[in-house]
């Protein structure tokens, strides 16, 4: 059994990593590749996971939903390059090799393009936007609620195609949703959360500890950078309203990312940096940069990202799956919106929608201090966000549980 892996972002290189870690443990599976629709697959690089198929970064960084964000992507040869890894994926196909495609539409197109069998991972959409266990959201327009599901009648007509064979959404909610129509689609749990240790129960440190805060400028350049600029004024906050605390801030910053320019930031904005300075915390990352400023420490770090979400009590986010995994471990996330192309206004409320009560929306930097004081003193508030957090993002082990239904159910006959 050979099998292509297709997604469409960095956060969904990761989920399908994780699969197909799970997948190698199979003996059947003989041969697994990868094709990142966006960016250079670092994830897969990193993993030494083969990519077969052109492979190039956007201007846009891959978040071209906006027109003048598209028009940079074409001008710098997107259309050029789906036509390549089209070409790719349909000699695939062809050649009789099994498509897991993960993340939204367009992988979910150019697999059941490719004339083959495929499975989808759906990571981009769930009917959480729309609804909760108790009925419709406020903000649902008719439309929404005529369509049904956050998943299209488009997209629904490709999940019940003959060469789909299986679908592996986000949530038991929408699993429930599209079960209404003929779907193959399982309710195996969220990969996002696979790496991490789940213990939905809420710790608030005494007034003697420090108060440890994650921060996520978002896996996107430049984008990171200006969100990371507007971290800083939030930081700048937290600090001003808990000055009779410590307080240790932990950016998680992708690690492809050079961190100079965030270094500069910081040193721009009064922080000191620490060459010699013991590190707080344990956190395997010999490379982690050490800041201080006053009754504050802030960690950059880049090889430790699973232990800084385990460590903090509260997240200043301004990402997507790093926000939904923090989320999912139970803990608050304060965000607010940014310039964009993916981190805008309209992003973050569609964000707040899809996590429900874990996530704090904001207008501007300057209100999240006080938003994490009024959060730390409500126990019943960070109670609800705990146990939010496990029914939204569901318990670890998905991967495993997927990638054994795709061996032994969905790609069985193919042998």
């Amino acid at each position: 059994m050979e099998i292509l892996v297709i997604s469409n972002g960095h956060g969904e290189d990761v989920i399908a990593l994780s699969i197909i870690k799970a997948l190698k443990q199979f003996p059947k599976v003989a041969k697994i590749s990868a094709l990142p629709l966006v960016g250079t697959g670092y994830a897969y690089e990193k993993a030494n996971i083969p990519i077969i198929g052109t492979v190039k970064t956007m201007p846009s960084g891959g978040f071209n939903q906006e027109f003048n964000q598209l028009w940079r992507d074409v001008n710098g040869g997107l259309l050029t390059l789906t036509y390549h890894q089209y070409q790719t994926i349909k000699q695939w196909g062809q050649k009789g090799g099994n498509i897991l495609a993960v993340g939204d539409i367009l992988p979910l197109l150019f697999a059941w393009l490719s004339g083959g069998e495929f499975a989808f991972v759906g990571t981009a959409k769930s009917d959480y936007y729309l609804r909760d266990e108790t009925g419709w959201l406020t903000s649902t327009s008719p439309i929404e609620r005529w369509l049904e599901s956050m998943y299209f009648p488009w997209e629904r007509w490709l999940m019940t195609r003959l060469a789909c064979r299986g679908v592996f959404v986000r949530d038991s909610l929408t699993a429930q949703i599209l079960q209404k129509w003929s779907i193959p689609v399982y309710d195996l749990g969220n990969p996002m959360m696979d790496q991490f240790s789940v213990n939905p129960s809420v710790t608030v440190p005494s007034d003697t500890e420090p108060l440890i805060i994650l921060l996520l400028p978002g896996s996107r350049m430049p984008e990171a950078q200006q969100n990371w600029q507007l971290i800083l004024e939030a930081v700048k906050g937290v600090i001003e309203a808990s000055s009779k605390r410590s307080l240790l801030f932990l950016a998680a910053i992708t690690p492809s990312f050079n961190t100079v320019p965030f270094q500069e930031d910081l040193i721009e904005k009064g922080w000191t940096k620490e060459g010699d300075r013991i590190c707080p915390l344990s956190i395997r990352d010999p490379q982690s940069i050490l800041f201080t400023q006053g009754n504050a420490t802030l960690i950059i770090s880049q090889q430790a990202y699973q232990t800084c979400l385990q460590l903090a009590h509260i997240g200043i986010a301004m990402a997507g799956t790093a926000t939904e995994q923090f989320v999912g471990l139970g803990k608050p996330v304060i965000t607010f919106p940014g310039e964009g192309p993916q981190f805008t206004q309209k992003f973050a409320q569609n964000q707040t929608r899809l996590l429900g009560c874990s996530v704090t929306l904001v207008d501007t930097p300057q209100q999240v201090g006080n938003s994490i004081t009024l959060l730390i003193n409500d126990p019943q508030q960070l109670q609800k966000i705990a146990e939010n957090g496990q029914k939204r993002l569901g318990t670890p082990g998905a991967a495993q549980r997927i990638a054994h239904c795709l061996v032994n159910e969905c790609f069985i006959d193919l042998d």
